[in-house]
């Protein structure tokens, strides 16, 4: 019996092949059809001569992970320790899965909000719990209400994507206050926000649950080297989040890419 059943070919699957057999412009997946920056290029080029092809440490290479913290620091201004509140991961869907696998537990809810990546609902599926899909307004923004009726002493997890995909929505601060109020009514719920378009803004800025004080001490934050440098192949992403949330994430993860995990870098 399929522990996914209503789980088949996914929609970017489609809709990739079908933009390649006509030679069209793919709107479905979130990758550029424009060239990696030159720069990277060479700095692949460079490290790549010299030692670093082996296992590097489980949770991401030291370096890599300092210079995660710097980017968070200067860009958020949170400060944080790379040593115990970060997580290099193979992507950021590995990043969610494991979130997901290591958090959630059998009868538990996790409320997803529709339109949605569709790679949330599985791993709650596979943990037993269910998932409560919430559809947004018609101009995407969260229905903070709705949710809340949602919401009850079952629920685990609220997962958020901010910047939206497919619709590009940017939560302003208001939305944000109101997620903290909505969660100070449930202090054993955890967020999960989906922030790999956090550098790709144009009309309006992204707000980082990063900068939210009191969203950020309860929130498992997933950000993505491949959507900000255009190198989705590269299945290289990270997340943030307090230190006892990661060190649960890491035993999953730990289990998922064996006792160590290939993670590279490129110096400071």
């Amino acid at each position: 019996m399929s522990k996914l059943p209503y789980v088949g070919t996914t929609i970017f699957t489609v809709m990739s092949k079908l933009a390649m057999e006509h030679n069209a412009i793919n709107l479905s997946q979130g990758f550029p059809n424009f060239p990696v920056d030159e720069k990277l290029i060479s700095a692949l080029e460079s490290v790549a001569r010299e030692s670093v092809h082996q296992y590097a440490p489980m949770p991401g290479s030291p370096d890599l992970l300092n210079g995660i913290s710097a980017l968070i620091e200067t860009a958020y201004g949170r400060k944080n320790d790379p040593t115990s509140e970060l997580l290099v991961t193979a992507g950021a869907t590995q990043a969610i899965f494991a979130t997901i696998q290591a958090l959630v537990n059998p009868q538990e809810e996790v409320i997803i909000l529709d339109p949605s990546y569709d790679c949330y609902e599985p791993p709650i599926i596979l943990t037993g719990a269910k998932p409560v899909r919430i559809p947004l307004s018609d101009d995407f923004t969260p229905n903070w209400q709705r949710i809340e009726d949602a919401m009850n002493d079952k629920t685990r997890l609220l997962i958020i994507n901010n910047p939206h995909n497919p619709s590009g929505k940017v939560l302003d601060k208001s939305d944000l206050e109101q997620l903290a109020a909505l969660l100070g009514k449930y202090p054993k719920v955890i967020l999960l926000s989906d922030e790999v378009y956090e550098f790709i803004t144009f009309e309006k800025k992204h707000i980082s649950v990063n900068t939210i004080e009191s969203l950020r001490e309860r929130s498992v934050i997933v950000s993505s080297f491949g959507k900000t440098f255009h190198i989705t192949g590269w299945k290289i992403g990270y997340l943030i989040a307090p230190a006892a949330l990661i060190n649960e994430i890491k035993k999953v993860q730990s289990s998922e890419l064996s006792t160590s995990k290939s993670a590279m870098t490129f110096g400071n």
